[in-house]
């Protein structure tokens, strides 16, 4: 049995999906199911005995002793977090409760676990800690991509607490041995995204006839990595990755925010075309940018292709093609996520920054 972290959020359940599509081995599956986290992600796996969810916190260190010592799993994957940056930056408080305390209070509960196991238990036992590009800061246009000796420079809040779980997870191998190991994905995008990210945002906002909201110039470079890549990725670090490694994991794929929204609203123009017969592309408004926003993340994701054989299966035409089918397949799921708490966050969120023709 594996512990996965934070497993009704967006890419911890598409993990969990996947995992118990390839492998027998159990999940035990631990959420604190914050507005992102959903149930209804896991609804396939009802009633499959492989999949053991439980309601509770990372920082509830007596609740997850009592998990590993009922359930002993041989791994944890780490994907709980608070993870969006307009979020962090008008509540920082959240961010570093759970990103930096609870990830502190998961690496002593599990230490002392791992410090009882017997020794092939031990030996045997991994901490997959799994954080995030933005923890790099900010490249130039020209600059080479991120490595895995690129120094530390977040500029959110956001990336700041996940810059402190990393070093927390770095020192708890380096003092008492836990054998951790740290990735650091670019952009994920696929099913089952809260559609206050952009991608699942632009989808949403589309087919209701509403604003395209662009921070900006639109000319923010990221690398977007379809989900299920990013999942077969943390399966092989789990395999074969070695106590103390670090692996950034890309997808190959540089794109401006003008590029990402142009690109969706041509799937859209395709294949749910508007009743009016004009492009979802007149929707398209800039906004104020907002604070410290990063400009470029780029990842270098050759280690982890040299070391262990890795690289993504999907091109980002093919896994955007992938993730708007999706959207526009599952409607009852896009409408029980936008929740009255959700439609307040949009509003207050970019019904202040104004539009911009």
């Amino acid at each position: 049995m594996i512990l996965v972290t934070g497993g009704a959020g967006f890419i911890g359940s598409n993990f969990v999906l996947d995992w118990l599509a390839e492998r027998e081995e159990p999940v035990l599956n631990l959420d604190a199911l914050t507005y992102a986290g959903n149930l209804a992600n896991l609804e396939p796996l009802s009633g499959d005995a492989r999949h053991t969810f439980v309601h509770g916190d990372i920082g509830d260190g007596a609740l997850v002793a009592r998990l590993l010592a009922e359930h002993r799993p041989r791994a944890v994957v780490h994907f709980a977090a608070e993870s969006h940056v307009d979020r962090s930056i008008t509540g920082a408080a959240a961010f570093l409760e759970t990103n930096v305390m609870g990830t502190f209070r998961l690496l002593e509960a599990v230490r002392a676990h791992w410090n009882a196991l017997p020794q092939e238990e031990k030996e045997a036992f991994r901490f997959v800690h799994v954080s995030t590009d933005e923890v790099y800061g900010s490249l130039a246009p020209d600059a080479p991509a991120f490595t895995e000796q690129h120094p530390y420079e977040p500029n959110s809040p956001y990336s700041a607490s996940k810059a402190g779980s990393d070093h927390l997870a770095r020192a708890w191998h380096s003092t008492y041995g836990l054998p951790t190991i740290t990735t650091h994905c670019s952009n994920n995008y696929g099913p089952l995204h809260f559609p206050e990210k952009f991608i699942p945002l632009l989808i949403v906002n589309a087919l209701a006839g509403k604003e395209l909201p662009i921070y900006g110039d639109g000319q923010q470079v990221r690398d977007w990595l379809y989900v299920g890549d990013h999942c077969s990725a943390l399966r092989r670090v789990l395999e074969a990755a070695r106590p103390g490694s670090v692996y950034n994991i890309g997808g190959c794929n540089e794109k401006t925010n003008l590029d990402i929204v142009h690109a969706v609203c041509a799937l859209l123009d395709e294949l749910r075309p508007r009743a009016d017969g004009a492009s979802y592309a007149q929707q398209i408004r800039h906004v104020t940018d907002r604070p410290g926003h990063d400009r470029r993340y780029a990842i270098d994701a050759s280690l982890i292709e040299r070391e262990l054989g890795w690289r993504p299966a999907q091109t980002f035409e093919s896994g955007l093609r992938l993730t708007v089918q999706w959207y526009l397949e599952h409607p009852q799921w896009v409408q029980q996520v936008q929740s009255g708490v959700y439609r307040q966050w949009i509003d207050a969120n970019y019904g202040n920054r104004g539009g911009q023709a």
